[in-house]
């Protein structure tokens, strides 16, 4: 396999005159030196050291191996300082303590988010979102270009049950496989599965929750994903695991779904629907319960106060790994949910900190097979991209910027009143 990298790259060639990096570089420097929460301390190409910040807080290495990383970061920001990332324009021995200070500052940064030289860059964010809107073939494309990277890719880093999502860690013992198959379960016990429920799953990945629901609590399980990759893998592992009368596979996309289910669970799938498209993901859960059904979604979330910050921009993770990825917050999920539909919230759980240590474990077997993901034939900045991809998320949700949580939805004729586990 042969991966090519897509970036946008304005500034990397030609290369900016040095009189320019320097006043940038100073520019960069002055806003760094009101951080209060840390200090950084940064060494530069020619061997000088720059400490900044606030006297007396913790103090993280930064390393600058080009001065064009300040171009980066005048031109594009926080997504800037992604793309200087994977061209090796700077390195830190803890890139996610860095990236938390980044963002525990994100106020006294937002800055180089917002000023005059990222602005220029505007129109053309505007046009890339544009194109990677979440029609049924735009969803095809972006869900493309992030999972449909190649199986072998992904079991070098996840664990058995090929499962990309959070888990649900019970103590500091708690392996990413047993993590994985304790969500599985909560999420079953949640919506009290049992050989009577027809379920109906929006996102199967490589089949991790419909082989769990089908094997451990005899449930019926239909799943759609729109991935090729996906579907295929899946499709195998339900019939080695000799389960082809429990679980059907579907490539198809939710919009298009038809039939009546008992319950409804959607895993880390509503991050590829869109601000634009959240009414029609809630009406077609709505509309495919039965009248007493219930739905359960896992989803990231962004803190409600820069949910409009967030889906009026862009990011670095949008830009590179997951093209039309876009985070709700609780509140506009609750929003959409009451103003299009009659699903009632039975039940919501946080569970933020169980999905930095996903991937912490993640990322940790990911930087282990570095020689076998060069060997699957991707490139050195793909793999500076995952590197930083995993680190950053995992900084997002030690920071709690981003969240992750069991939203667990009624429809109206539903008696429950609370979990029957608890």
């Amino acid at each position: 396999m042969t991966t090519t990298l897509s970036l946008a790259e304005p500034l990397s060639t030609p290369r900016l005159p040095d009189a320019l990096l320097r006043v940038l570089r100073r520019s960069l420097f002055r806003t760094l030196e009101s951080l209060s929460s840390g200090q950084l301390r940064i060494t530069e190409p020619d061997g000088s050291v720059t400490q900044l910040g606030a006297a007396g807080t913790p103090c993280h290495e930064l390393t600058v191996l080009d001065r064009n990383v300040y171009a980066y970061l005048a031109f594009g920001g926080s997504t800037g300082a992604g793309q200087a990332w994977i061209l090796g324009l700077w390195d830190a021995p803890d890139v996610v303590a860095v990236t938390r200070l980044f963002l525990r500052e994100r106020d006294t940064l937002a800055a180089m988010d917002t000023g005059a030289l990222t602005w220029l860059r505007a129109p053309l964010y505007k046009g890339l979102e544009w194109r990677r809107r979440n029609t049924v073939e735009g969803s095809r494309r972006n869900i493309q270009a992030h999972y449909d990277l190649g199986n072998d890719f992904f079991k070098l880093f996840l664990d058995d049950s090929m499962t990309y999502s959070a888990g649900v860690f019970a103590n500091q013992a708690t392996t990413l496989a047993e993590s994985q198959h304790a969500k599985y379960d909560l999420i079953c016990r949640k919506l009290n599965l049992g050989a009577d429920d027809h379920v109906l799953e929006i996102g199967t990945g490589w089949g991790g929750l419909a082989l769990h629901a089908a094997t451990h609590f005899g449930a019926r399980v239909t799943t759609t994903t729109i991935s090729e990759e996906q579907y295929a893998l899946a499709t195998q592992r339900v019939h080695e695991a000799g389960l082809d009368g429990r679980i059907h596979v579907l490539k198809q996309d939710y919009r298009t779904l038809e039939g009546r289910y008992d319950k409804l669970i959607s895993i880390e799938m509503i991050e590829a629907v869109g601000h634009a498209f959240l009414p029609t993901y809630f009406r077609q859960i709505e509309r495919l319960l039965v009248p007493h059904g219930e739905a359960l979604i896992q989803a990231i979330t962004i803190q409600d106060q820069y949910y409009e910050q967030m889906r009026r921009g862009t990011d670095f993770i949008r830009e590179h790994v997951f093209p039309g990825g876009h985070l709700p917050c609780v509140r506009e999920m609750l929003r959409v949910t009451a103003e299009h539909t009659q699903l009632r919230l039975f039940d919501l759980e946080d569970f933020g900190q169980d999905y930095a240590r996903t991937l912490e474990h993640w990322r940790r077997a990911f930087v282990a097979a570095l020689p076998q993901v060069r060997n699957l034939g991707y490139s050195d900045e793909f793999c500076r991209l995952w590197d930083f991809y995993l680190a950053s998320c995992e900084a997002g949700f030690r920071e709690a910027t981003t969240s992750v949580v069991h939203a667990h939805f009624t429809k109206p004729a539903c008696a429950r009143e609370r979990h029957d586990f608890e």
